[in-house]
């Protein structure tokens, strides 16, 4: 062990940044899940604070709760439905892009709003679907029809936030899929090219076997987000109007406890969260393997 250690020493060092700052951020506020089970009170030390047991748990008979977390699965659920493949088929068109400039360009192209941040989008939206000069609403009227507010719908909400998710995720998560595909060994094409097969055979018996790897661990890494909307990207889009449908697990955490000070609450309700987030991974994990092999371990 000694010798490994020294052996690779400077590879440790380099790694060991990385493994601190995951112990201090990850694993020494672990602590702090406690909270959950004592009534504490902002002023007072968490050590201080007296154990109540499942008692903040009572948010389980609160009907609110269920319209939150039904919410969240149904925004989760179809981004999961959309999200999960589009990717995996930006991936497979890019890839059968021929001309290196333009390929470059699309690939450019599709990262680009990644690096937006959630509230630049909301302002985006804004000024796309807002009624006083929005430039959708401008072209609805020019058409002869009547102004949708967009932004206060409730209809409307959920498709606003799953397709500006689309635009914003889509082409970064290529990356790993084109990563993938250029690991595939090109004689297979090849041979394939030789018995006759056309681009839907190659791609169904060759490109999609090759990066089917991938897949399953980016689908085992994507199911806790079920339970985990995504607050940075509802709350800004969220108001008064919207509030039925816009209402999800991240934003009555944060309701309950920055806003309100029920900090015990909210803890509880993160603990539940992060409870069946890794249920969920150890399921889809052991399904994964038993399907096709592959796992995170």
């Amino acid at each position: 062990m000694l010798a490994r250690l020294v052996k690779y020493r400077w590879q440790y060092m380099m790694i060991l940044p990385g493994v601190v700052l995951l112990f201090l951020f990850s694993y020494v506020p672990m602590f702090g899940i406690q909270i959950a089970f004592r009534d504490f009170r902002i002023g007072t030390s968490m050590w201080e604070s007296p154990w109540v047991g499942w008692d903040n748990f009572s948010f389980l008979k609160e009907p609110q709760f269920w319209v939150v977390v039904q919410n969240t699965l149904w925004i989760s659920a179809f981004k999961f439905i959309f999200g999960f493949p589009a990717p995996i088929l930006l991936a497979l068109m890019i890839n059968e892009i021929r001309s290196s400039i333009f390929k470059r360009f699309v690939q450019s192209v599709s990262y680009l709003p990644h690096f937006f941040s959630w509230i630049v989008v909301a302002y985006i939206l804004q000024a796309f679907l807002t009624m006083d000069g929005g430039m959708v609403n401008d072209m609805i009227q020019k058409s002869g029809g009547e102004p949708i507010f967009f932004l206060g719908s409730t209809e409307w909400f959920r498709p606003m936030v799953i397709g500006s998710s689309l635009w914003k995720e889509t082409g970064w998560n290529t990356i790993l899929y084109l990563a993938a595909i250029t690991t595939i060994d090109p004689q297979l094409y090849e041979a394939a090219k030789v018995e006759g097969a056309g681009k839907w055979a190659q791609i169904r018996y060759i490109t999609l076997p090759g990066i089917l790897p991938t897949i399953s661990i980016v689908l085992i890494l994507s199911i806790p987000s079920l339970i985990t909307v995504g607050m940075d990207q509802i709350y800004p889009l969220m108001n008064t109007a919207n509030m039925a449908v816009a209402d999800v697990l991240d934003t009555y955490v944060l309701r309950n406890g920055l806003q309100q000070g029920y900090f015990s609450i909210a803890t509880a309700v993160g603990l539940l969260s992060s409870v069946i987030s890794l249920i969920l991974v150890l399921v889809t994990n052991q399904i994964s393997r038993k399907m096709n092999g592959e796992g995170l371990w």
